[in-house]
């Protein structure tokens, strides 16, 4: 059984009446994409041949953009990521400063080199590319070489340079009884040596998202530039006693850690792990030196909710982080605190926005933060004053993807439902956005989009709720389309006016589909309360939203064809996929279901972030047993009888395989038309690029199957 990179097994097991295949097929893969320059509907294969702008750092004048690119080497079956950089001052092209491999480009404090991370023989270290010239002056044109500033045995997790650009905090996966590199990389390689497979645990996570936990912790450690501009072999360990990840797996980054502006102080964010690391979300924020002789302290410890992304003031008087309040709860409200580093006394800066910021930093004259957050359907930046919480939107409507500041400018990257990332820059008030970049507008001038259009309508509780329908690509007014019911994940999360590359309503628009989305109760960008309602309630007010949008949808736009509609999702959506064949298969000719949780019983003993599970359903399975059966899918397995089309990958530790095979497995034994497409090498998401175009080719040809419009009558 091949398990390529390139291949991936589908099991077109369709029953009813007949037997399933005995033998799985092989899905085709193609070897190489040619994209069709002539005008034509956007497809799976334009999708992954995108070219994808991301981390914007602007320089400390202001003057010009880094970021990197990332484009698809389709043979290779990869993406290969360049460090561009472009003159804001000048306008033109950006230029390539490094063709690959790299991630996390920074500017230095004097703003003549960008360090960023590249490998050397497989090991991640860090670079540095010089661009004065003689006189002090940047000059793109006249880049130096780059050049490898560390030279660690560990694979660098994520850095940050100090103020004055003399020392950099450095992250490494490393063996806490270990105090030096050296020492973990000698324990790792005879590991590796050992002729034995079995692994003892003695206590959780032995597995997070994708990975078996092999006893290594995300360490922090300080390093100092020598005469040479390179850092030493064995950095300064400053996070000692700390039984944690810095920064926090499986997403975490350099916002979890700071310098203070002195350079002679560092705050991070991290949850101790001890026992309880599977069922806590108890971050703190820690203070320590940068000299690393004192064990770090704990500034939050009265909080026992998550406490997160410190942000330290120009002057170095308050810490800004944000703050949840319940604690064990992933989506509650993240608010803006403000720690007077002095006295010790902590005040919300935001209590009355009810919105849950996120991707903090802060002006040059410490009066104003700016974060995003999802915002009734939208992404956008916004303004904070820091002594009145006051909120200011910036840039409104799509997503806002990841943003820098210097003086009175901020670059940032930005989206909506038609576009991908591209750099944009605004006025530190707001004023005179405009385009500096634009990857992708060839290909997507002939690659023809749908349009969308948002709306509203009176959920549960007659509570207003928002949606969005896309129309298909060629639509033409006084037709009907068959219809991609897609219901997001989460489940607090939303369908927002942004970009995905992987639930793109776009691919479905382009193969003829219109696409209607419900943010449903429990969605984010409405409001607390409103994100709250979900939890203790998987299968009411969600489905009840689901119905009346539904609902509401058919009544407002006509072009939608009730009779020729599928539902899909991915996760919580795949649930509630689950969850609706068996209590309201009624308007449905077929379902798509991705890495959805068909047992909630078994689910909990089977996940790895068991404080998810026990918010949701209000305690541990064995405590409330009633509450994870209230919406169990697999009791209603009986009432199953539309086609499905189940997805889910071996790599998924979130929702372990076992729930999509289990799931699989009840719609054969029922004859019900069916098929299993399985990939051994993704996780919770599908990210190769082979993998993403035999998903997207699955999931239509299945859409395309049941909706499929009825052969017209002979005469």
């Amino acid at each position: 059984m091949s398990k390529t990179l390139t291949t991936a097994l589908l099991l077109a097991m369709a029953a009813a009446p007949a037997l399933a295949a005995e033998v799985p097929t092989v899905a085709p893969v193609d070897t190489a994409i040619t994209l069709d320059t002539a005008p034509h509907p956007f497809n799976v294969r334009d999708l992954v041949m995108l070219q994808r702008v991301s981390d914007p750092q602007l320089s400390p004048d202001g003057r010009y953009a880094a970021f990197t690119v990332r484009s698809t080497d389709y043979a290779a079956n990869k993406g290969v990521t360049a460090l561009a950089v472009l003159d804001l001052a000048h306008g033109g092209e950006p230029v390539t400063v490094v063709k690959t491999g790299v991630s996390s480009p920074r500017w230095a404090p004097d703003g003549r080199s960008l360090y960023y991370v590249a490998p050397v023989k497989d090991v991640a270290q860090l670079w540095r590319v010089d661009f004065a010239d003689a006189k002090g002056a940047l000059d793109l044109a006249t880049a130096k070489a780059p050049v490898q500033v560390s030279h660690g045995v560990l694979d660098l997790q994520a850095y940050k340079l100090s103020p004055d650009g003399k020392s950099v905090l450095l992250s490494y996966a490393a063996f806490r009884e270990c105090t030096t590199l050296a020492c973990s990389k000698a324990r790792a390689d005879k590991r590796a040596a050992d002729k034995t497979t079995g692994t003892l645990y003695k206590k959780l996570f032995v597995r997070h998202w994708d990975t078996w936990a092999d006893g290594t912790r995300n360490q922090l450690y300080l390093g100092r530039f020598g005469a040479n501009g390179e850092l030493p072999a064995e950095p300064v360990l400053l996070s000692r006693g700390i039984d944690g990840d810095i920064p926090s797996k499986p997403f975490g980054d350099d916002s979890e850690f700071a310098f203070s502006p002195d350079g002679k102080t560092v705050y991070f964010g991290v949850r101790i792990a001890g026992v309880s690391e599977p069922w806590s979300t108890n971050f703190d924020i820690y203070q320590v030196s940068v000299d690393g002789n004192a064990a770090p302290v704990n500034l939050t410890a009265e909080n026992k909710a998550w406490d997160a992304y410190p942000v330290p003031s120009p002057d170095g008087k308050t810490l800004y982080y944000l703050a949840m309040k319940v604690p064990g709860f992933e989506a509650d409200r993240f608010g803006i605190m403000a720690l007077d580093l002095a006295t010790g006394a902590k005040r919300e800066v935001d209590p009355k926005w009810d919105r849950s910021p996120g991707s903090m930093s802060i002006s040059a004259d410490g009066k104003t933060l700016y974060v995003t957050t999802d915002d009734e359907g939208q992404h956008p930046l916004f303004a904070v004053d820091a002594a009145s919480g006051a909120v200011r939107k910036l840039v409104s409507d799509g997503a806002v993807g990841g943003y820098s500041m210097a003086g009175s400018r901020v670059l940032l990257a930005r989206n909506d439902l038609k576009r991908p990332n591209d750099l944009y820059t605004v006025d530190a008030d707001g004023k005179a956005l405009k385009q500096v970049t634009h990857y992708n507008a060839s290909m997507l001038a002939n690659a023809h989009e749908g349009d969308a259009e948002f709306f509203t309508f009176k959920g549960w509780n007659h509570e207003t709720v928002q949606g969005y329908v896309v129309k298909p690509v060629g639509y033409q007014a006084g037709k009907t389309y068959p219809v991609a019911f897609i219901i997001h994940g989460g489940p607090q999360g939303a369908m927002t006016n942004s970009w995905s590359y992987r639930w793109n309503p776009q691919t479905y628009a382009g193969q003829g589909f219109a696409v209607v989305t419900i943010n449903f109760h429990g969605s984010t960008g409405y409001g607390q309360a409103f994100t709250d309602s979900i939890s203790g309630d998987w299968g009411g007010k969600p489905l009840e939203d689901l119905k009346l949008g539904w609902k509401a949808a058919l009544a407002k736009y006509s072009f939608l064809d009730g009779n020729r509609a599928c539902a899909l999702g991915a996760s919580y959506g795949g649930y509630m996929t689950y969850w609706i064949a068996g209590v309201w298969n009624g308007p449905w000719k077929c379902f798509v279901d991705h890495d959805g949780v068909f047992d909630a019983r078994s689910m909990y003993y089977s996940t790895e972030e068991l404080w998810f599970e026990e918010r949701e359903h209000g305690g541990t399975q064995y405590d409330v047993p009633a509450n994870y059966e209230k919406f169990n899918p697999i009791d209603h397995v009986k009432d199953w009888r539309v086609p499905m089309l189940v997805i889910h990958s071996e790599k998924d530790f979130r929702i372990p395989l076992a729930q999509g095979l289990g799931a699989f497995t009840a719609l054969q034994r029922r004859g019900i038309p069916s098929e299993f497409l399985t990939f051994p090498d993704e996780n919770h998401w599908v990210l190769k690029p082979h993998n993403s175009v035999l998903w997207h080719d699955t999931v239509n040809a299945w859409l395309k199957q049941w909706t499929a419009a009825p052969a017209a009558a002979s005469k």
